[in-house]
């Protein structure tokens, strides 16, 4: 793929997005979105297959369930997305269910595999997961009786670094490794950026007799996986960020094909039931063969209908091979203009460096391997994110902020172009100008 597919999306305008600085942004030109990462944008392909839906759901009612004028019958309407949904994580389409939301789906699958013993008890995760992460984490240690702070084994990075090492990890399952029940972390961290050695943690705490599940909330659509080659147990994730699925769209979760027999689900639910006896509403629950057996309620078509659009898009720009190759290209021109700013400190000097005067560091790690499409910025002293995040928006540049001090900024390349880096980067600059 030679080129961003931005012409397949929907971006506001400067004028839309509320930027008010003069004499620029132009208020009708397109804003420089570089928050994917967070909300992706909205595809037309998304726009029209809802509007489609919404025109079925007016003129058909209840018979688009199975007399659908497009040929997508809303009673096996996943059946268009989980071949897409499986291609994209790495994974067998009986792994895969389009399903539920992202925690919903985690604590699905973590009251399935989270099997604490007196010995074997402790869930090893980053000490900085995202927070429903961290809620859901202590919420099922308290079910099972346990006290989260024993039970929940966070890592955290070494002093005056930002990120975990790999070693660290595998060490420490090494030697924690026979009193850990589950070892979950991101694939991506959300706060700054890292990708984590997905194969080799899975590896390793497989070998400890551990479970291994990933939150791919940052990852999906972000990074190229291969969950059923690595042997994940499980995974869970959202479609709204990287994904463009639409706010709070439907998740997906993933079961490796080893516990088809042995990992049965324990919440039955009418969706999950075979498809040719479900409606014959048979009094014993026979479960859908995989993933897909976890399934409870019928899926709302709507936002079904906005994950197929944005999924097909996947799929025309040649899912995530070159897309992978342009993020790479576009993530390493953002790099290379940030830290030219005069602005930039290295991330090694960040820690000790005592001036009132704005600057930032790049947290995100250097090495492409180690990363996706989001760098996270952090600006020095304390309190000036919040003016320079602002301030870019003003300008019509849309980042993401996370307090204290984090601007994250991500060219997406479904959408972003080399235009919105270099955008970016001048943008910020400006405004470093103007604060000094």
């Amino acid at each position: 793929m030679s080129s961003a597919l931005s012409d397949e999306f929907v971006l506001p305008t400067n004028k839309e997005i509320g930027a008010t600085s003069h004499p620029e942004p132009d208020p009708d030109s397109v804003c420089t979105y570089l928050c994917g990462n967070s909300l992706g944008p909205l595809s037309k392909r998304s726009k029209a297959l809802v509007e489609e839906e919404l025109k079925v759901w007016g003129t058909c009612a209840v018979t688009g369930h199975f007399s659908h004028p497009h040929g997508r019958n809303w009673v096996d309407f996943c059946d268009h997305i989980t071949p897409l949904l499986a291609e994209l994580v790495g994974a067998k389409e009986k792994e895969v269910a389009c399903m539920g939301t992202l925690t919903a789906n985690l604590h699905l699958m973590m009251d399935s595999f989270y099997k604490p013993t007196p010995e074997r008890y402790k869930i090893l995760c980053e000490a900085h997961a995202f927070p429903s992460d961290q809620y859901a984490f202590a919420s099922q240690a308290l079910a099972h009786g346990l006290d989260p702070a024993k039970a929940v084994l966070e890592m955290s990075p070494r002093p005056g670094e930002y990120t975990l090492r790999e070693e660290d990890i595998l060490d420490t399952i090494a030697r924690e490794g026979s009193s850990i029940a589950l070892v979950l972390f991101s694939g991506v961290q959300y706060y700054t950026g890292q990708w984590f050695p997905m194969q080799s943690i899975t590896r390793a705490a497989q070998a400890q007799g551990s479970i291994c599940g990933w939150d791919l909330a940052h990852a999906v659509g972000n990074v190229p996986l291969a969950l059923h080659d690595w042997g994940a147990d499980f995974a869970v994730w959202c479609t709204y960020k990287y994904v463009n699925a639409g706010p709070g769209s439907i998740a997906g979760l993933y079961v490796h094909e080893k516990w088809k027999e042995s990992e049965l689900p324990k919440f039955a639910g009418w969706w999950g039931h075979d498809p040719a006896t479900r409606f014959a509403m048979p009094p014993k629950f026979s479960p859908i063969e995989g993933a897909q057996g976890f399934q409870q309620s019928n899926p709302g078509i709507l936002v079904a209908a906005s994950l197929l659009g944005s999924l097909q898009i996947f799929k025309e720009a040649g899912m995530m091979k070159p897309l992978r190759e342009r993020s790479l290209q576009l993530t390493g021109a953002l790099e290379n203009l940030l830290t030219k700013s005069k602005y930039f400190v290295p991330p090694e000097e960040a820690s000790a460096r005592q001036s009132t005067k704005p600057a930032f560091t790049i947290i995100t790690p250097a090495d492409p391997d180690s990363r996706g499409a989001q760098l996270s910025l952090l600006f020095l002293p304390s309190g000036v994110m919040q003016k320079v995040h602002n301030a870019l928006n003003s300008l019509g540049v849309i980042s993401d902020e996370r307090n204290p001090d984090i601007i994250r900024l991500a060219p997406a390349p479904l959408f972003n172009t080399l235009k919105d880096c270099e955008q970016g980067a001048i943008m910020l600059e400006r405004v470093l100008d103007n604060l000094v």
